[in-house]
C-alpha cells in the first residue's frame, strides 16, 4: 500500500514544475513551435487555419504569438468533422498510429496515438495525492467516452493499480472497494457520496471498513460544502481537476486547494471573448488551450467555459498559473453528470417523436446529484401518455448520453423565446 505521509507534497517532475517565468517562457515557446512545426505539415485544418489569418510556422514562436490565430471552438468540431470526417482535418499522424478512437456527444471523434507521452493526467493524480502502490477505482464511464482510458493511463504511470469500475453498479463498486482495500477514488463528487450512502446500507463504516485515502474528481462542480462532507465522512483527501475530451487536462488542484494549476506541458489562455485577445492575472475570459499533441493538434482551441487565474505563488512550490474558479459557460451548453449537453443534442430528441412540437431540457441539483428533465410540448391533437413518456425517456440517452425524465407542459408555459437548456443549479 502507498506511504501514508507523501500525499501532501512532492512532485511528479520538479525541473519543470517549479521553473522560473523566463524558464517557463522558453521552454513553452520551444514546444509550440514544434507543435506548430508539426500540424502544419501533417494537418490540413492547420493549415486552413494559418491560412485564414495570412500566417505561416515561423510567425508563432511565442504564447504572445498566439493572439494572431484565430480560436477553435469546441461547438465547431461536430460541423468540421462532419463536413471531413472523421476528425475535421485535425489528425496529424497516418491513422495505423492510432490506439483508440473515442466519442463523445456531438458526436465528436477524439483520436488517441498508441505512443501517447502526454502525462498532464498523471500530473493531476499526483497532485491530488495518488502514489505508488495506490489502488485506484475508476468510476468514469468506459463506453465510447476517452475519460476513463486517460485516467488509468495516468495511474499507471504512478506506479498504481486501476480498477475498471465504470459507471453505476454502485452495490458492487462497494463491495469491490472493500474487498480489494482500494485506496483512491476516480469519478464524479456526486458519485462519491452515492458510495457513502450505498456503504453505510450495507453497514460498513466508510472509514473503518473502507479503506480510501485520496479522491481525484472531474465532471461537475465540486462545491467546498460537498468537498467537506465527503472529505468528512471517509476520511481522505478530494482533489479535482479540469479538461474536456478533445485536449485532456488542463487545470488540477494541489493539496493546498487554492486553484487549479496548469500542466507544465500545454498552454492556457484567458482570452477577451470579443477579441481573442490574451487577458492577464484576474481578468475574466474563455479558457483557451495548444497542447503539445502530434495526433490531434489543438491549437487555440476555446473551451466555451469562462474562467480566470492566478500567478500569485503557491505554498506547494509549483511554478505554473492557477484557473481559480470555472464560472460558467459562452453558450447554452451544459455539463450535466459529467457529459457535455449542446442545444442540438436537445433537438436530436424532438426530431425523433412526431408527437413532440418542442422541447426544453431544464437543469436542478438535488442532494449533490444533477437531475434532468426534458419539459415537452406535444403536437396539436397529441395527449399526454405514460407510454410516450418512457418512449422519449428511453430516446434521451442516445442523444445526450444522460438519462432524464420527461414532464409534459402547455405551449404557455415557455415564452415565446426561450433557451433549448436552462441550467438552474446552484453551487454553493
Amino acid at each position: 500500500m502507498a506511504s501514508e505521509t507523501d500525499r501532501s507534497k512532492g512532485f511528479y517532475h520538479q525541473t519543470l514544475e517549479t521553473m522560473s517565468s523566463d524558464e517557463r517562457n522558453q521552454y513553452l515557446s520551444k514546444e509550440l513551435q514544434k507543435i506548430v512545426s508539426h500540424a502544419f505539415r501533417n494537418a490540413p485544418a492547420i493549415q486552413k487555419k494559418f491560412a485564414s489569418a495570412g500566417l505561416k510556422p515561423q510567425d508563432v514562436r511565442t504564447v504572445k504569438d498566439l493572439e494572431k490565430l484565430p480560436i477553435t471552438h469546441k461547438h465547431e468540431l461536430a460541423s468540421l468533422q462532419k463536413k471531413d470526417p472523421p476528425f475535421g482535418g485535425f489528425l496529424g499522424v497516418p491513422m495505423e498510429r492510432l490506439k483508440r478512437i473515442c466519442m463523445s456527444p456531438g458526436p465528436i471523434y477524439e483520436p488517441e496515438d498508441t505512443e501517447s507521452k502526454n502525462d498532464r493526467w498523471t500530473q493531476a493524480f499526483f497532485a491530488a495525492g495518488f502514489r505508488r502502490g495506490d489502488i485506484g477505482q475508476v468510476t468514469f464511464s468506459y463506453h465510447l467516452v476517452p475519460p476513463a482510458f486517460w485516467f488509468e493511463d495516468a495511474l499507471h504511470r504512478l506506479g498504481c493499480i486501476a480498477t475498471p469500475g465504470g459507471v453505476g453498479n454502485t452495490e458492487q463498486q462497494v463491495k469491490m472497494m472493500h474487498d480489494l482495500g482500494v485506496t483512491g477514488y476516480i469519478g464524479t463528487p456526486s458519485f462519491l457520496m452515492a458510495v457513502a450512502k450505498k456503504a453505510q446500507e450495507f453497514h460498513y463504516h466508510p472509514q473503518k471498513d473502507l479503506c480510501l485515502k485520496v479522491g481525484f474528481v472531474s465532471g461537475e462542480m465540486l462545491p467546498e460544502s460537498l468537498r467537506s462532507e465527503l472529505e468528512e465522512t471517509f476520511g481522505m483527501i478530494v482533489r479535482q481537476g479540469y479538461g474536456t475530451a478533445d485536449v485532456g487536462c488542463m487545470g488540477y488542484e494541489c493539496f493546498h486547494k487554492n486553484g487549479m494549476h496548469f500542466p507544465y506541458n500545454c498552454i492556457v489562455e484567458i482570452v477577451d471573448p470579443e477579441t481573442g485577445k490574451q487577458l492577464g492575472p484576474g481578468e475574466t475570459g474563455e479558457i483557451v488551450t495548444t497542447v503539445f499533441d502530434e495526433v490531434y493538434p489543438m491549437i487555440r482551441f476555446g473551451t466555451g467555459d469562462l474562467s480566470y487565474y492566478t500567478d500569485e505563488p503557491c505554498p506547494c512550490g509549483r511554478t505554473t498559473g492557477r484557473l481559480v474558479k470555472i464560472l460558467g459557460r459562452l453558450d447554452q451548453v451544459t455539463k450535466v453528470k459529467g457529459m457535455f449537453i449542446h442545444p442540438g443534442n436537445v433537438d436530436n430528441v424532438a426530431a425523433k417523436f412526431d408527437e413532440i412540437e418542442d422541447c426544453q431540457v431544464v437543469v436542478t441539483r438535488e442532494g449533490h446529484v444533477d437531475q434532468m428533465t426534458l419539459k415537452v410540448i406535444l403536437a396539436k391533437g397529441i395527449l399526454p401518455s405514460n407510454d410516450l413518456a418512457k418512449r422519449i425517456e428511453s430516446a434521451i440517452p442516445e442523444s445526450m448520453r444522460v438519462r432524464g425524465k420527461v414532464e409534459f407542459i402547455d405551449r404557455g408555459t415557455l415564452p415565446e423565446k426561450f433557451s433549448k437548456i436552462d441550467d438552474r443549479r446552484k453551487w454553493e
